[in-house]
């Protein structure tokens, strides 16, 4: 067998007891897991923006209603990248025109609109 020489356990022993250090005192460590926390808020807040319907990236054409049925109501329309808002005045609006079609609401509770023939 090899015989060892004096010194070589001894260095050993050293090198193990580097890698054993402890880094749980370290304070970067801390503002590395704050970063990545932030990270995070971060990404899921961009995906609130992109899922917003009035979103300006969005290609689709919108319409919301903001407190249906109250005398605030607002209509918020999106097309393109256009925005129109439209406020109710709380008064009941009248004007000429033709009749469209009929609406009736379903014993469910859901609306369904028949559009009136072509010849008529």
């Amino acid at each position: 067998m090899a015989e060892l020489q004096p010194g070589a356990f001894q260095r050993r022993a050293l090198s193990i007891n580097i890698l054993d250090e402890d880094d749980g005192d370290d304070p970067i460590l801390s503002v590395v897991n704050i970063v990545d926390v932030f990270l995070v808020i971060i990404a899921v807040l961009l995906i609130a923006v992109i899922e917003n319907p009035l979103n300006p990236f969005a290609t689709q054409d919108v319409v919301i209603i903001k407190n249906p049925g109250k005398p605030d109501m607002a209509m918020v329309i999106k097309e393109g990248k256009e925005l129109k808002e439209y406020k109710s005045s709380g008064q009941i609006g009248e004007g000429q025109g033709a009749k469209a079609g009929t609406a009736y609401r379903l014993k469910n509770g859901s609306m369904v609109y028949v559009p009136e023939p072509q010849g008529k």
